[in-house]
C-alpha cells in the first residue's frame, strides 16, 4: 500500500506553505471537491476515510504557529501529534527541538502523507497508522488539533486524554465546534487563521488554545 499510497498523494496534492505557518511545506489539495471525487472509488476499495490529511485544519495550523513561536514549549521534550492528519504540528514540534516526536492518525494515507510531509522538511517524526486510546503515557506533551468536531469521536478520546494530562500537558486547539468540553479547559490564547469557504463555512477561524485538565487531580 506504501508506493499506490505516496503515488496517489502525489498526483492530487502539489506542495504548498500555509498562510499561518509558511516556514513549513506540506502535500495539500488545492480544492475539496477534486480530491474528493478523485479518491471516493480508490478509497472504498481500500475502506479508508476522506481525504482529511490534505487540508491543513485551523486547529493544526494554530498550535504548529504557537510552538514555533514557543519552542521552549516543546524543546527537549517527548511529543505526541494525536488524531494527527497531514503532521503540521508535528513537524513543528521537531522544528522547534522536540526530542522525539510521535505523529498518529487511524488513516493509513493519513500516515503515508504525513511520512512525506515531515521528510519534505527535513525532520525525524515517528508516523503511527493507530489509534492510541488506551494506551500508557510515554510523552511529556500531547497536541490535538481540532478533534471535537463530531460526538462520537469527542466521546472516545477525552477520557483517555484526561487520564494522559495526569502525567503529560495535553493541548487542544479548537476552532469553535460543536463538541468541545465546557469545562476543565484552561485557556492558552487564541489565534485567528484564514480558512477557505469550502471548508469552513466563513473567511477566518478564531482558534481557541487549551490546555486540558487530568481525570483526576495528582496527590
Amino acid at each position: 500500500m506504501a508506493a499506490g499510497a505516496e503515488a496517489f498523494i502525489r498526483a492530487h496534492t502539489r506542495p504548498r506553505h500555509p498562510e499561518l505557518v509558511p516556514e513549513i511545506v506540506l502535500q495539500l489539495a488545492d480544492e475539496i471537491t477534486p480530491i474528493w471525487q478523485a479518491s471516493e472509488a480508490w478509497l472504498q476499495a481500500r475502506d479508508l476515510a476522506p481525504p482529511f490529511w490534505a487540508f491543513a485544519w485551523p486547529g493544526g495550523q494554530a498550535l504548529a504557529r504557537h510552538v514555533l513561536d514557543n519552542p521552549a514549549l516543546v524543546a527537549g521534550r517527548a511529543v505526541l501529534d494525536f488524531a494527527a492528519g497531514c503532521g503540521l504540528a508535528a513537524i513543528a514540534c521537531a522544528q522547534a527541538g522536540a526530542v522525539s516526536v510521535e505523529a498518529a492518525d487511524t488513516d493509513p494515507l493519513a500516515v503515508a502523507a504525513l511520512r512525506l510531509n515531515a521528510a519534505s522538511n527535513g525532520v525525524a517524526v515517528t508516523a503511527l497508522a493507530a489509534d492510541l486510546v488506551g494506551s500508557a503515557c510515554r510523552w511529556d506533551l500531547i497536541l490535538c488539533g481540532d478533534i471535537c468536531y463530531e460526538a462520537p469521536m469527542t466521546r472516545h478520546v477525552l477520557p483517555w486524554l484526561r487520564r494522559m494530562a495526569e502525567s503529560a500537558e495535553v493541548w487542544i486547539a479548537d476552532p469553535g465546534r460543536a463538541y468541545l468540553p465546557l469545562c476543565d479547559l484552561e485557556s492558552r490564547g487564541r489565534i485567528v487563521v484564514a480558512t477557505s469557504l469550502e471548508l469552513e463555512d466563513r473567511t477566518e477561524r478564531e482558534v481557541g488554545l487549551y490546555r486540558l485538565a487530568a481525570l483526576s487531580p495528582p496527590p
